[in-house]
Order: C-alpha cells, then sequence, then structure tokens
C-alpha cells in the first residue's frame, strides 16, 4: 500500500511512524511534513488547504490511501476533491468536518442526537454575550465559533476577559462549566461502524498544576487508571454511535477520526467538544499503545469495511508524551533557534523513548533542525506503568536544548502516584 499523509505537526509524525512501521506500508509520502518525519517518509510541498493539489499529487504519487492529519483541510474540503478522484481518503467531508469547524452545528447534532453536553448560548452581538455570561456566571466557558487551532476557548473567572474573548469572536459559543477530569476518547468510523480507541488525557494550560493560558496541548498520558473500565463503552453507546447515526441521517455521513473531548462530572459524562481529526498530542499516546497495524484500519474506513475488521490489538504498556515549546508559546513563538540533542536520544532512549517532531524543519544553510512554530518537540515514551514511562520520557527530555522552550513536569503525575 502507497500511503500519503497531509500535514506537518506532531500527529503526523506519529502516525508516519506507525505507518512506516507497518509491513503493509510498501511507500510513505507525507507533505509538506517535517524536519523528523523527513527520517521516515518522503515529503513533497503542497499547500495542505487546496484540495485540487493535494487530490493531484497524490495521483502522481498512485497513493492507494490519503491520511488527512489536520483540521483546517479537512474543513477545506480535501477529503471531497481526493475523493473524487476515486483515491481512498481517511477524513471526513467538508460538510461534516463542521463538527469541528463550527461550535454552533456540533450542538444542533447532539440535541438531535440526544448526546449529553453542556448548556450553551450562541451570540453574535454583545447584548448576547452579556445576557450569556450573566446567566451562567464564573467560571465563564467562552468558544470561538470556529475554528482556533485549539485556542479558542477560554476558561476564566474574569468575566472582563471573557467579554474579551467573546467580542473578539465573530460568533461565540458560551456555555456552562462542566466540572470533573476530562478525558479524550477517539474512535474510527466508516460512516455506520464505529470503533473506539483507548482514551487518553491531555494536558491544556501551559504550566504545571494547570497554569497559565490554554495551549494547543502541552502532554498527554494512556491509559486511564482512574478512569471506570466501563467509560468506553458508555461513550459509545450515548455518545459516539449516536452522533455518526445522527450525521448519517442528515445525508452527511462521518467517515474518519471522531474524537470526543469529554468530562466526567457530578451528573456523568458530558461533551465539551467534537475534533473531526486525530487530537495532538493524545495521538501520540494512544498510536504507541497501538498494535493492530494502522494502515489496515485506516483503509477499512476510508472503503467502508470496518465491520469485518477483527477486533484492535492493545499493548498492555502505558504511554506518556511531553511536548516542548518555545520561547514565548501560547503567544507568538520565537522560531529559528537550533535544536540539540535529537541524535543522543536516538541512541541512548530507543526504542523506549523517541522523539515527535512538531514545529521543526531544517536550515537550509547549515543544515540543522531548528524550531519552526510553537509546540516544537512531542518527547513519547511507553514503559510497564507510567511511572516508568514518564520517567523514560522526562529523561530523553533532559537530553534536548532549545534555547528559551519550556515543558510541563507534571505530565501524568498525579495517574501514576507521584503527586
Amino acid at each position: 500500500m502507497k500511503v500519503l499523509v497531509i500535514g506537518g505537526g506532531a500527529r503526523e509524525h506519529a502516525l508516519c511512524r506507525s505507518l512506516s512501521l507497518d509491513p503493509d506500508v510498501t511507500a510513505l509520502h507525507c507533505a509538506p511534513g517535517n524536519a523528523g518525519i523527513a527520517e521516515v517518509a518522503e515529503l513533497h510541498t503542497v499547500d495542505a488547504v487546496d484540495g485540487a493539489a493535494v487530490a493531484d499529487l497524490a495521483r502522481r504519487l498512485e497513493a492507494d490511501l490519503v491520511v488527512v492529519g489536520p483540521e483546517a483541510p479537512l474543513v477545506a474540503g480535501v477529503a471531497d476533491a481526493v475523493r473524487e478522484q476515486g483515491i481512498p481518503v481517511f477524513g471526513p467531508s467538508a460538510r461534516a468536518a463542521e463538527l469541528e469547524g463550527s461550535k454552533a452545528f456540533a450542538k444542533d447534532v447532539m440535541a438531535a442526537a440526544g448526546v449529553p453536553t453542556a448548556r450553551s448560548y450562541l451570540c453574535t452581538t454583545p447584548e448576547e454575550i452579556d445576557e450569556a455570561l450573566d446567566a451562567f456566571g464564573a467560571p465563564y466557558v467562552v468558544k470561538d465559533d470556529g475554528l482556533a487551532a485549539g485556542k479558542g476557548v477560554v476558561v476564566t473567572e474574569d468575566v472582563e476577559a471573557a467579554r474579551a474573548h467573546a467580542l473578539a469572536c465573530d460568533r461565540v459559543v458560551i456555555e456552562e462549566f462542566l466540572d470533573g477530569p476530562e478525558v479524550s476518547l477517539f474512535a474510527v468510523t466508516d460512516g455506520e461502524t464505529v470503533v473506539p480507541l483507548q482514551p487518553a488525557q491531555d494536558f491544556k494550560r501551559a504550566h504545571d498544576a494547570d497554569q497559565g493560558p490554554n495551549t494547543g496541548g502541552m502532554g498527554a498520558y494512556s491509559p486511564l487508571p482512574w478512569a471506570d473500565p466501563k467509560l468506553v463503552d458508555e461513550v459509545m453507546r450515548t455518545v459516539l454511535q449516536p452522533t455518526v447515526d445522527e450525521l448519517r441521517r442528515r445525508g452527511t455521513p462521518f467517515s474518519g477520526l471522531l474524537y470526543a473531548g469529554l468530562a466526567i462530572t457530578s451528573r456523568g459524562v458530558r461533551v465539551i467538544e467534537f475534533n473531526a481529526r486525530f487530537g495532538d498530542p493524545e495521538t501520540q499516546v494512544v498510536l504507541a499503545r497501538l498494535r493492530t497495524p494502522l494502515s489496515a484500519l485506516l483503509r477499512a474506513a476510508a472503503t467502508g469495511t470496518l465491520a469485518s475488521l477483527p477486533p484492535l490489538r492493545w499493548s498492555d504498556d502505558a504511554a506518556v508524551t511531553v511536548v516542548v515549546a518555545a520561547h514565548n508559546y501560547p503567544g507568538t513563538p520565537r522560531t529559528g533557534d537550533p535544536i540539540g540533542g535529537l541524535t543522543e536520544v536516538a541512541e541512548k532512549d530507543a526504542p523506549g523513548a523517541y522523539v515527535l517532531h512538531a514545529g521543526t524543519k531544517k536550515d537550509a544553510a547549515t543544515g540543522e533542525v531548528v524550531s519552526a512554530g510553537g509546540r516544537v518537540l512531542s518527547v513519547t515514551a511507553t514503559g510497564g506503568d507510567l511511572a516508568a514511562a514518564r520517567e523514560r520520557a522526562y529523561r530523553a527530555v533532559g537530553r534536548l536544548t532549545l534555547d528559551g522552550s519550556h515543558y510541563r513536569t507534571d505530565i501524568a503525575a498525579r495517574a501514576a502516584g507521584e503527586s
């Protein structure tokens, strides 16, 4: 199987790493990729949100499967353009991807499907914003209705900060605060059959102890030793299958990766948000534990044959990933700084720990790998339990150098019984 992956972050590096280890994958391509992905796949230059350009590249490469990683190409209809060429593609249509592209659309789908979620208001005027903030009170949860790369949500006790964020959005969803721990659960679907993956937990705040601003994610771990063993079955029954069924009923079947961001509240499981693609950094830990060859799973979803796929196989190991972020992230990050220690990690820590590249590139003049984004690296490790995986991950992080960088030191600490 020849596979083309679209995207260039740590999520796509995790996908490419798993696909590169898959015996059924005979050729692996990625566009545009990054400095780390270049070690396992052939890179190509393409505008990832240009459906015609992506479809043309897939046709020229004679790809048997296209995997669209990020949300922006999906909402832009890239998967539709590839499907029109008769090429199997893992990723929903533009209409189905509105489940992530519009918070209001997602709320409407959940209401129709009877999916439990937070009460909310869609606001378009300052008066509506003030009424909604007053109705719910603190803590305030304010979400940009459109795509915002994981940074469109503000949760704050400060009503003025909440109002300022809301006023900066064209359309904004203001909703009740959901108490309890958060869980990410991915499911692969072909529009009818839904196959859940293993749950993970990520860390959105920039600094230890959940301090600082929201980010795209600073780390993750799997499995969740504190979670109810029946959680996945419950979410399948009350959230994932009803949502897929409702989208199919509307004539917009969802084929690809359905990501449910969940709160385990005192009143039961509630959906915080849906995403239409693999989440970053949860993908890094979930794929680290998946033993079923990835290409077979993704192709079955793309070709409508998930029902005939054998049950997924998983490692009993735990996995932890720690994000190394650039100076000033999640503000405007500094880029172009050299990254050291990559070879040392590869030589001393693999295969138990490895580095997945996110915002990196090779400096054309020096050949050095340098930072090129906010979240620069995801250091991922596995171990017999979370404590062992944490120890390996942070040992590898300690070998890396990137001027001005920062990372959280408490990823999975509480779950591992260390805090």
